[in-house]
């Protein structure tokens, strides 16, 4: 499997592999995503290069950004709250490549990236109801930071987002 930073040229074939997530997202019952979200993130992410993209033989398996601040950063209490973090958002994994510890390898790629950028922290949120994704993270090592992010998504509706870190 190998990494890279995201280019324009990767734009559909990302968008297409995030609305399959999405499809299979909503035929598990975590629905979370939409035609939206996060398909409206991806040129910004690529042209801002916090993008990655594995792929195994030209095919997309995983994409993730990490950025350098999260809308929700001060909503919880992270262990060290002045230290330099880098936040992941948007890990997908191609529904085809799905357990076969392609997250596990996405996340670990994060943490050397931003450890190589500095940061001491890797860190993120996840919405309440994405199951899989919590477990997934409390297995990699994450810790759950204390308070929660309540994320307005329009109309008055909100997202129920917990933070988690891992010291790098």
């Amino acid at each position: 499997m190998e990494l890279r930073t995201a280019a324009a040229k990767d734009l559909p074939c990302l968008r297409e592999m995030y609305r399959e997530i999405v499809a299979h997202m909503a035929q598990t019952g975590t629905g979370i995503w939409n035609e939206s979200y996060p398909c409206d993130f991806l040129e910004e992410d690529i042209q801002n290069r916090r993008l990655y993209l594995l792929e195994e033989a030209g095919v997309p398996a995983a994409a993730f950004a990490l950025c350098l601040c999260n809308d929700g950063e001060k909503a919880v209490r992270w262990q060290s709250a002045d230290s330099a973090a880098r936040y992941l958002d948007r890990l997908g994994v191609n529904p085809e490549f799905m357990r076969r510890g392609v997250a596990s390898m996405a996340l670990q790629k994060a943490a050397e990236i931003a450890g190589r950028e500095g940061a001491e922290y890797l860190r993120l949120f996840v919405v309440r109801e994405n199951l899989p994704a919590l477990c997934l993270y409390r297995k990699s090592g994450f810790s759950q930071a204390d308070g929660v992010f309540d994320e307005e998504i329009g109309d008055g509706v909100f997202l129920r987002e917990y933070g988690f870190e891992k010291k790098l």
